[in-house]
């Protein structure tokens, strides 16, 4: 599942990792833990949901100066700043609709017209959108604007559909995941690569977060009670491995490349 073509020569350089399968279960993931996680250390840890926006903030600080200061795509700094963007980009939206009393519908809205003001500007000034040339620390910054973004109007959305017009967490997994399998017979049926890959990629969030809700959620209220801790475990136990292999795949790949 390769949604969009890499450029040969410019690849090793490249900040952000190739679109296989792969990538597309650790986002699914890391969008899932984003749900999940935010829960966990808001609600059953008890840190409150100020300490935990304030904790996660710092965190993708530090995460997002690593990712920005490496030269090339370095998995294992990628997927911890995707994780936190996750996390902070959910509890941006918690914040929203729960703690200053903005509706859903609101919330969903505004953070679309945002993340569409950040797409028209960064091709603007850029000329592409394409995931497969931020080379540079410019298009790097307007990757992370838009992801960070993605992840909020997903939960927004997600939360949206399942709560607010009430189709419920499975018919919200389902509904969702639908959407990304139109999206991808879509591309490969000849739709443009960087058009159908941003929205299989906001698609993702309101998945991963339905889901999460899904399983999570006790069954009074309709979802299968595995619980926030035990699902968060599970995911980053899957997440780690992954990313694991694909740190060795782009370390052997270098090594390789050295002694050429």
């Amino acid at each position: 599942m390769n949604m969009l073509t890499t450029p040969s020569a410019s690849h090793w350089l490249n900040k952000v990792p190739e679109v296989t399968l792969s990538f597309w279960v650790i986002k699914i993931m890391s969008t899932t833990v984003g749900e999940t996680g935010a829960d966990f250390l808001a609600v059953n840890a008890g840190i409150g949901q100020g300490l935990t926006r304030t904790m996660m903030g710092a965190f993708l600080t530090i995460a997002l100066f690593m990712q920005l200061r490496t030269r090339r795509y370095t998995p294992w700094i990628y997927w911890l700043t995707v994780v936190l963007v996750s996390v902070v980009g959910t509890q941006i939206t918690d914040l929203l609709t729960d703690g200053l009393g903005f509706s859903l519908y609101v919330s969903t809205l505004a953070f679309a017209v945002a993340l569409a003001g950040i797409f028209v500007i960064w091709f603007w000034v850029e000329r592409s959108l394409s995931i497969h040339e931020i080379f540079t620390r410019r298009r790097e910054l307007f990757y992370w604007a838009a992801i960070l973004c993605t992840f909020a109007l997903g939960t927004a959305a997600g939360d949206l559909a399942t709560e607010a017009i009430g189709i419920g967490f499975t018919w919200g997994a389902l509904s969702f995941g639908a959407l990304i399998a139109l999206t991808y017979a879509a591309f490969r049926f000849g739709g443009n690569a960087v058009l159908t890959f941003w929205i299989g990629y906001i698609l993702t969030r309101p998945f991963g977060a339905a889901l999460g809700d899904l399983l999570t959620q006790t069954k009074t209220y309709g979802g299968l009670g595995m619980g926030a801790m035990w699902t968060s475990v599970v995911f980053l136990t899957v997440i780690v491995m992954l990313v694991a292999v694909a740190q060795f795949s782009v370390g052997s790949r270098m090594n390789a490349q050295a002694a050429e």
